[in-house]
């Protein structure tokens, strides 16, 4: 039984901190550019969190929009994760700008208020989706916004379209469906 085969009978479809290096490089930035993507997105001293940071493709991008007087939580399952992330914060000068947080499976364990949470390409890993949204939507100020994009090669168009349903019985009312290269993806609002 190969790799794949075996996360899929377990159901551990969480992406290994080894696979992300084949994803998380310098050619990835010519189809998913953090800065193009999330400019429309981030301002100035915001507070933000990155859900599923990774090794912080996205993380960095946002630590730039929000400047030196805004922050990002960066949220990971995976110790292995956070440790390079860590790494390239530094490297980059933006470690003041960021906070790195490992969560748990069924906690995202961030208590402090956000303007603008990301969920790039993690949603579909997620196993309750329900209380992840609730999650989200308490972290979320009102009027806070949640950018979520999923990858076509994972998720349906009908599975994304479930998905959607869940955020939307979480309190969130759709904005729009911005453009991302191979993915599917909504601009939602927290509710009042």
């Amino acid at each position: 039984m190969g790799l794949w085969e075996e996360l899929r009978r377990t159901n551990d479809m969480v992406c290994p901190w080894w696979l992300c290096w084949s994803f998380d490089n310098h050619l990835r930035r010519l189809i998913h550019d953090p800065l193009r993507i999330l400019k429309p997105h981030v301002t100035s001293g915001m507070r933000v969190v990155d859900i599923g940071c990774g090794m912080g493709h996205f993380t960095l991008g946002l630590a730039r929009l929000a400047g030196p007087k805004g922050k990002v939580v960066a949220v990971d399952l995976q110790e292995k994760m956070v440790a390079a992330l860590e790494k390239r914060a530094h490297k980059a000068g933006l470690a003041g700008r960021i906070i790195l947080h490992r969560c748990r499976p069924d906690d995202l364990g961030v208590v402090e208020p956000v303007d603008f949470a990301l969920a790039f390409w993690m949603v579909h890993e997620v196993k309750d989706k329900p209380r992840f949204f609730d999650q989200v939507s308490a972290l979320l100020k009102p009027g806070g916004r949640l950018l979520m994009v999923e990858p076509k090669l994972h998720v349906t168009r009908k599975g994304f379209a479930q998905t959607v349903a869940l955020c939307r019985a979480a309190g969130f009312r759709l904005l729009g469906e911005p453009a991302i290269a191979l993915s599917r993806a909504v601009r939602m609002e927290k509710g009042g």
